[in-house]
Formats: structure tokens, sequence, C-alpha cells
């Protein structure tokens, strides 16, 4: 970015992964606009941030399965003059159901607050980016999703067809905005200790009577790295796809899983 400050938005910024995205960018220099639902914990965490002292962050609450609330959102980023390097969209995930064939309705809401609610927030991003590949001035949008996208996993029945969407038009918009220099890249994580998912292995470990070392080790006997991601790793991952890293690299679906998926 020639020493310039990039501005990055990141959603979802008040949970578990989010949160380490946030604080790992914020070192690292860049300054963010932090978007989700609480306006009170956003707040706290610009607040917290590297560089707070600075005035570098901007907090924004939007609620993505909300039309009215994104536009209110895309209304704020205009009304702020605020341009940006890159976005970290983590849309809302479908929760776990063996269910392949929900009812309509079900499925109504499901695309509307994973897909459709989400993509919409990330069109009023993209307005706001003017890259300059020229000047070597790129723009890098990294979305978060689950491994999925990629392994069909019988109880994520509904997560295995949005997370494909996503996939799927990842590479949609890397051909439709490579021109301009707009890079667009799926993470694809595995399982990743975020707090939720730490308390979920607390809870499964209490329920089969044994140390939650034990149960780790259990659900990850089958993970060529023997272990579930951190938030922390997740974060180096995001910031090596907003970095010169990926200047030659757009429409890929990147595993973060420890190797669990088997396929070329």
């Amino acid at each position: 970015m020639s020493g310039r400050q990039r501005i990055i938005l990141v959603t979802g910024a008040t949970g578990g992964i989010g949160e380490a995205v946030s604080h790992h960018l914020a070192a690292a220099g860049d300054s963010l606009v932090l978007a989700a639902r609480n306006a009170e914990r956003l707040q706290a965490l610009a607040e917290a941030l590297p560089g707070a002292h600075e005035g570098r962050h901007s907090a924004i609450p939007v609620d993505m399965t909300d039309n009215r609330s994104i536009s209110q959102f895309a209304g704020e980023l205009q009304a702020r003059n605020i341009w940006l390097d890159g976005v970290v969209l983590m849309p809302p995930q479908a929760h776990s159901t063996n269910d392949p064939m929900p009812s309509p309705a079900a499925w109504t809401d499901l695309f509307q607050n994973c897909f459709i609610g989400p993509l919409e927030l990330l069109k009023a991003a993209i307005g706001r980016m003017s890259p300059d590949p020229a000047q070597t001035r790129r723009a890098k949008i990294v979305i978060i999703s689950g491994i999925s996208s990629a392994q069909v996993l019988g109880h994520y029945a509904t997560a295995n067809v949005l997370r494909c969407a996503w996939v799927g038009e990842a590479k949609t918009l890397a051909f439709a905005l490579g021109g301009r220099g707009i890079h667009v890249n799926t993470l694809s994580l595995g399982g990743t200790l975020s707090p939720w998912y730490r308390e979920g292995l607390e809870r499964r470990a209490a329920a089969a009577g044994v140390s939650f070392a034990e149960r780790m080790a259990e659900e990850t006997a089958n993970i060529p790295l023997g272990k579930y991601g951190e938030p922390a790793e997740v974060a180096v991952a995001v910031e090596g796809l907003l970095s010169p890293f990926s200047d030659h690299m757009t429409g890929l679906n990147i595993m973060h899983d420890g190797g669990f998926t088997r396929s070329y």
C-alpha cells in the first residue's frame, strides 16, 4: 500500500474470531471500521484496540439480517466519507442441522440472513473502494466461512449449501472486480476455538465424563495437525490475504482446517 495507512472493514467484529482479527490488524497499524449488532460492545472494542488513542478506529452498528440496517450502514460509510482498502466479511452462519430438505420458509430465512443480507453489505463496501493498481493500490476482500464449503458434513446440511454459495459468489466477484484491482478470496475454517466453540467442547467433555484435554484429543484425532485452530491463527491468515502476499491471488477458497479436508 505504499506506506499508506489502510482502512479495513471488519464485520462480526465483537465475536471471538472478529475480535482476534481486529486486534491483530490494529496492532499491525491498520485503521478499522468495526461492524456488528451491539453498539456498546462495538464502541468498547474500538476503544480497546491498539491505536485507539489516535482515533484510528470507527464503530458502526449493523444487523446483516436486516435490509434497513444495511442501508443505514451504507449511508453512514458515505456520510463519514470512509474509503475502504479491505473487507473482512464474516456472514452469519447457519446452525448445524441434519435436515437436508428444510421448509421453503426456513430456506428463505437462511438465505436472507446468511447470504443475501451480507452480500448487500459487501456491495455497499465495494462501492466505497477506490483501488488503483497502476499505483500499487489494491483492495482486498476476505470472506470467512467454514469447511463445508469444500467438504460435505452430514450435520451441517443447510450450511453445506450456503457456504458453497459464498464460494461461487467469491469466484464470480473475482472475475467481475479483478480488472479494478479488487481481490476476493474465501477462508474456510475448520474447528476453531472461539469462545462459543470452546464452551461447546467443554459441554461435550462433561457429558462424556472425560477431561477437556481427553475430549480435545478424541475430536482432533482425524486432523493431521492434531489440533483445532485458534482465533489468533485465523487473524494471521486474514492479514496475509489482505497483504501484498495475495497481489496475484483472487477467487481462491483457502482451507484453514489443520489438514482435515481430504481433497486435491
